[in-house]
């Protein structure tokens, strides 16, 4: 049973609002189905959007943030709940701890690094939870016809290829969730 998720996203401004819209809908939709979201505690970007419209919806947001990011001002202080962590490494391992699926929106090095490294610990075991990619505007289109490749190409074996699932709206978010039987 879904719970909480972790989201992984953008902590960047001026970001097109094709991105905005659709991460502000997918906080909705998680706010009014009273599930627990839990992100990096960015105080801008797609997280903020995400974490403002969770709440307002009547959901609650853990932003969990290593001190060094709350020292240099990146840290949204209208959460429901705060955790300091002293690194990123331990930051990325208590919001998986803490979720029951990661979803992945558009975003930068960050979040592409995020979304790779819960892929790689599904593969291995360490992380038995759905991760879906939110594939707004066909974003991660080049991603993913590079895992495609990797699987073609044999670096990835093709029972691997099913370990994420992508969406093309919010909506189809929450529908991967219920369809599995996890909402």
């Amino acid at each position: 049973m879904i719970q909480s998720v972790c989201i992984y996203c953008a902590s960047s401004a001026g970001i097109d609002t094709v991105y905005v819209k659709d991460a502000e809908k997918l906080g909705t939709l998680l706010g009014q189905r009273n599930i627990h979201v839990i992100n990096g505690a960015g105080s801008i970007g797609l997280m903020r959007i995400v974490s403002d419209a969770t709440i307002k919806a009547g959901g609650a947001v853990t932003g969990i943030i290593p001190h060094f990011m709350i020292e240099n001002g990146w840290c949204h202080n209208g959460l429901t709940e705060l955790i300091r962590t002293e690194t990123m490494h331990e930051r990325k391992q208590l919001m998986a701890n803490l979720s029951d699926a990661a979803i992945a929106l558009p975003g930068g090095y960050g979040t592409l690094e995020e979304l790779l490294e819960i892929i790689t610990w599904r593969q291995l075991g360490l992380y038995q939870k759905p991760v879906i990619v939110l594939n707004t505007n066909n974003y991660y289109d080049p991603l993913l016809e590079m895992l495609g490749r990797a699987t073609r190409e044999k670096f990835i074996r093709p029972e691997q290829a099913c370990l994420w699932q992508v969406a093309k709206t919010p909506e189809e978010v929450i529908k991967i969730l219920c369809r599995d039987g996890h909402l």
